[in-house]
């Protein structure tokens, strides 16, 4: 069986989210026996094809962005040659020249399309889109989504509710590095000995001025790693406060993450918007054992950390209820660290990286065989 992947970025030129679902999968399926394929699009002079990790990583070249969208000339061949290859055709929703490129090449294939996320922020170029989009997903097979939350809360999904499944995003925690005792002490000099942590890109969605806010008045030392568009107006909004026990670490190698996992109190979260479908930092908070503090934001945010079980869940955009949630933990040292101990049994329940390829390749399986019933 051959799989083949198509996304607007992907890995090792970009590391987000959707492009780390990509590579867990791919490299998953390929253990199992399952040929794979990753087609994305690259403004960078690089190979053609390259391989990671028993898996085949192509690149097509970006020609133009408009709203976060790339779009590729070659990526029509390329697109057309790598499917007429494949047993069953993998996309990753939200990317409207995905789309385009579906109808354009006309490929029979079997299709499936993980739905990462609603489109949020670009709501005038949405109306423009959504007769594209509903008639790409009513076209393909499957629709999978990663939470339940998700699937309860999204119109979109609402409309397919007969053919969307849920596959939760799965980590695989055999691929983080072990931090060398060197490393771990480096950090342990340089940071309090209790601290709450943040792990993310910085942008607009992962609520860090609320953080922010929640933090005055307060002497709880916050960590931020990450780096990102918003970052210069963090730290000014931080300045403008008189805040001092907010620290931003900047974007920081995976070894010293996991240091700082290791090391950390509690993991907060604070993402407000819709934007945020799943969490996959929360996840890896959950992995390392920390309780959290997140947002009810219909997501699944909320499927990886349970209210007052694996951690404390407050309203969006609440600072007060923010801080009173970092306040119970920091207070309660005993009861937070039993939550951090149930985060970690619901992370190897629900969301280990060989549960979701197990599941991803039942899928495929079952679509492939039922394209050659119809066949037949």
């Amino acid at each position: 069986m051959r799989i083949l992947h198509f996304y607007k970025t992907s890995f090792p030129d970009t590391m987000g989210g959707v492009e780390q679902v990509i590579n867990q999968i791919a490299r998953g399926a390929s253990k199992l026996g399952v040929a794979t394929d990753v087609l994305s699009l690259t403004p960078n002079r690089v190979p053609r094809t390259i391989e990671i990790d028993g898996y085949l990583a192509h690149r097509a070249r970006l020609n133009l962005q408009i709203a976060s969208t790339g779009f590729s000339a070659s990526a029509f061949l390329r697109f057309a040659q790598l499917a007429k290859q494949a047993d069953v055709i993998h996309y990753h929703f939200p990317w409207p020249f995905m789309d385009v490129v579906h109808f354009a090449t006309r490929v029979k294939k079997p299709t499936v399309v993980t739905y990462h996320s609603d489109i949020i922020r670009q709501k005038n170029l949405l109306k423009l889109y959504r007769p594209l989009q509903n008639k790409f997903l009513g076209d393909v097979d499957r629709i999978v989504a990663t939470s339940p939350n998700y699937i309860a809360t999204s119109d979109v999904l609402a409309k397919y509710k007969n053919k969307v499944s849920v596959i939760p995003i799965g980590l695989d925690k055999g691929t983080y590095p072990v931090p060398s005792s060197e490393k771990v002490a480096y950090w342990r000099d340089r940071l309090a000995p209790k601290f709450f942590l943040f792990v993310g890109v910085i942008r607009y969605y992962k609520g860090l001025h609320i953080l922010i806010e929640a933090a005055q008045g307060t002497d709880y030392p916050i960590m931020i790693v990450g780096a990102g568009p918003i970052e210069e107006e963090l730290k000014a909004q931080v300045e403008i406060l008189g805040i001092t026990n907010v620290h931003f670490l900047g974007h920081l190698p995976d070894e010293d993450k996991v240091a700082l996992l290791h090391l950390s109190y509690a993991v907060v979260f604070p993402s407000h918007l819709r934007s945020e479908a799943f969490g996959i930092s929360l996840l890896e908070g959950a992995m390392y054992g920390k309780p959290m503090i997140s947002s009810e934001i219909g997501t699944g945010t909320t499927f990886i950390n349970i209210a007052d079980e694996t951690g404390l869940v407050v309203p969006p955009s609440d600072p007060l209820a923010m801080r009173q949630a970092m306040r119970y933990l920091w207070g309660n040292p005993e009861q937070a660290a039993e939550m951090g101990r149930r985060a970690e049994a619901r992370y190897w329940q629900h969301f280990t990286a060989d549960q979701m390829v197990e599941a991803y390749v039942k899928l495929y399986r079952a679509l492939s065989v039922s394209a050659e019933v119809e066949s037949a």
